[in-house]
């Protein structure tokens, strides 16, 4: 059978020129990024890494804002923030809020067209962004539909439905473009509702394969759940992009909680596939390997962070590799082939909820931790030691960069009943020791250099550049670091905490370095005149 990515470059090599040069060209997918960023990672990797060196630890003191733009659209629920990478193709920046998608010339910030969907019910919690396929851009709206649109002009070509909206799934996933596969997820653990993956033709939106996130009636891990009913409603959301070995044809892939999701006495067991690493063939959408990161999970610790692909050594040999820093506390490393476990390692000092590692290096909980009607204090805390914010992995570092937090919460059972629902719990963050920018070596899964910050939570989204660079935030600051030793090189002042993940980008020979916050992108570039030119 013929590869997805060699498929879809040999029907691009089939099309009129003028489509995959106004657009995506699926070759940009398989390489890091400069003068696109293709996908919500940049590339398929994950790695969120800039070859681009224009900018470097010695002039980056230079940079200063080139342009800001603020974009106030409004829905039926109020103000939005962009929560979206945007993507960039052909000098066109493509972001997204809830029920908005703009396009934008990356050089000045002018708006080149704006697309609002009609008001609708549904979850306005965020929109991470878009996928294109040649002109074709897509993303998901809070009534659980998926819409195309034509990039050129901003017009809708089509919308399906993904999920009823009766049922309070929030759509804020940023879809996958691989091969002639659209890969679309769903979040929400309001519900006991069932998770899943779709496959959908780019062309069209039709259906091409569904993976449910929990096992149904004879299926393999079945018998991780006490009934059938209760792994049907198991949910286990995959609410963030995954990203894709070509070599392999692996698409990895994080799944959220279990329902109920505190109240744990109705789904003894492991509870498969929730709050697990997933690797699933895009062709057919088949289970090939799993690696549950939090077994029985009671703290609505999803396991959908960025699984980052990294070509590494261990033990003197290369190896195919998978990294998650994950929001119950961990940090693993796996073989992205088998699944196999390598490392396992906590990256935040004040974890309590664990009782060690089994022979898997998966976590085994504490029962004395479990939510409780008094309430028990546990870290980290439900927003996690890091969250949805995206990491960075440089290999010219050789080290994992990644936002964490250290505060506590305290966790409630609130449905004691026999069959509970929903969340069946509450849980209050309690003020904890701060947060971190930690750099971790994937080898050892020991801190290489940590950043402490005086205020805030440390969870931010990251962006290493090929010259030693590394962008973070914290408390409305845009700051960047020396990515080798952690010094602290230049910052910026925004009006808001910046939202999304920054990329970077050259055009013009001019490198670029942008960032969303709130209802405004900031572009950054360097000051030529103080540089002497």
């Amino acid at each position: 059978m013929i590869g997805s990515v060699r498929f879809f470059l040999l029907i691009f090599s089939l099309l009129p020129v003028a489509l995959s040069a106004q657009g995506v060209n699926p070759a940009d997918l398989l390489v890091a990024p400069s003068t696109s960023w293709p996908t919500y990672n940049g590339d398929y990797s994950g790695r969120r890494f800039s070859p681009l060196r224009q900018i470097n630890t010695v002039n980056v003191q230079w940079m200063s804002l080139a342009w800001t733009s603020r974009f106030n659209a409004r829905n039926a629920f109020g103000g939005v923030a962009i929560k979206s990478t945007p993507l960039l193709a052909n000098g066109i920046l493509y972001f997204s809020a809830p029920s908005n998608v703009w396009a934008v010339d990356a050089r000045t910030g002018r708006e080149e067209w704006h697309y609002e969907y009609p008001p609708s019910v549904g979850s306005t919690i965020g929109n991470r962004g878009l996928a294109m396929y040649g002109t074709w851009l897509f993303f998901e709206t809070p009534d659980s539909h998926l819409v195309s649109l034509d990039a050129r002009t901003g017009k809708e070509r089509w919308r399906v439905e993904i999920a009823d909206p009766k049922l309070d799934y929030t759509s804020t996933v940023a879809p996958v473009v691989i091969g002639n596969h659209l890969l679309v997820g769903i979040g929400g653990d309001h519900l006991d509702n069932p998770g899943f993956l779709q496959s959908r033709d780019p062309e069209t939106g039709a259906m091409q394969w569904k993976w449910f996130t929990t096992p149904r009636k004879g299926e393999a891990g079945i018998e991780t759940w006490p009934s059938e009913y209760a792994s049907e409603h198991g949910t286990g959301q995959p609410w963030m992009p995954g990203t894709y070995d070509p070599g392999l044809n692996l698409y990895y892939f994080g799944t959220g909680n279990p329902n109920p999701v505190m109240a744990e006495k109705s789904r003894k067991g492991d509870n498969l596939y929730t709050c697990s690493i997933v690797a699933v063939n895009p062709d057919t959408g088949k289970l090939v390997w799993y690696y549950q990161a939090s077994p029985h999970d009671v703290h609505d610790w999803d396991a959908v962070e960025t699984p980052v692909l990294i070509d590494g050594v261990v033990d003197g040999k290369p190896r195919k590799l998978l990294a998650q820093a994950s929001r119950n506390g961990f940090f693993f490393v796996l073989d992205r082939v088998t699944g196999e476990h390598i490392l396992t390692k906590p990256f935040i000092d004040t974890l309590n909820w664990t009782a060690g590692l089994n022979a898997n290096g998966q976590p085994v909980a504490n029962p004395a931790k479990y939510p409780t009607v008094d309430g028990v204090l546990v870290s980290p805390s439900a927003a996690g030691a890091a969250n949805w914010q995206a990491p960075t992995f440089s290999p010219n570092t050789g080290l994992f960069y990644v936002g964490s937090d250290h505060a506590y919460s305290l966790f409630y059972l609130t449905d004691t009943s026999d069959a509970p629902e929903g969340w069946a719990g509450i849980d209050s963050v309690v003020d904890g020791s701060g947060g971190s920018l930690l750099a971790i070596d994937y080898r050892s899964g020991e801190i290489a250099w940590r950043h402490d910050w005086f205020r805030g939570s440390g969870i931010t989204s990251l962006l290493s550049t090929a010259s030693n660079l590394l962008f973070a935030s914290n408390e409305r600051q845009f700051i960047a670091f020396d990515a080798v030793t952690g010094r602290i090189l230049w910052h910026s002042y925004l009006a808001v905490n910046p939202t999304a993940g920054p990329i970077s980008y050259v055009l013009d020979a001019q490198q670029y370095i942008l960032v969303a916050a709130g209802d405004s992108l900031y572009s950054f570039s360097l000051n030529m005149k103080a540089l002497g030119d």
